[in-house]
């Protein structure tokens, strides 16, 4: 199972913020044990280190994003992507780029605390605690 993780699910678990950080964490360490594929979008590990870098410093900055890209793949964001967000039924231009992304690399979910931001996708779009209900119907928890 492949799964796009929203830069807000995984802030919720780099600024340990509560209460989302508990099962964001969950999922994370799902995709530390190779339970789930985890994906993030270039463009999103390039605003986690802007945010990390401002609140934690570089050092610190850097050290998380190498921890995340040990565990999770990066998609690319090039000229279809960015063309196909920009045609997209989509209002906001990032979250487009973000669906799309993960839609040419054929993932199978988003994960997101902001489902309505995603309502236009063709893809299911879960939050942490909506995925975990259907990881438990799966009998993958």
């Amino acid at each position: 199972m492949k799964v796009l993780f929203d830069t807000n699910v995984i802030l919720d678990v780099l600024m340990d913020r509560v209460p989302f950080a508990e099962e964001a964490s969950f999922l994370m360490a799902k995709v530390e044990k190779g339970e789930i594929e985890g994906f993030l979008v270039a463009t999103t590990v390039t605003t986690l280190f802007y945010l990390l870098q401002k609140s934690l410093g570089g050092k610190t900055a850097r050290e998380k994003i190498r921890s995340l890209l040990s565990i999770f793949e990066p998609l690319s964001v090039n000229r279809r992507v960015l063309e196909d967000a920009l045609a997209s039924p989509f209002t906001d231009f990032e979250d487009a780029v973000l669906y799309e992304a993960a839609r040419h690399a054929g993932l199978d979910y988003i994960l997101t605390r902001n489902v309505k931001d995603f309502i236009k996708s063709a893809m299911p779009v879960f939050t942490p605690t909506e995925f975990l209900a259907t990881l438990k119907t799966l009998s993958l928890d």
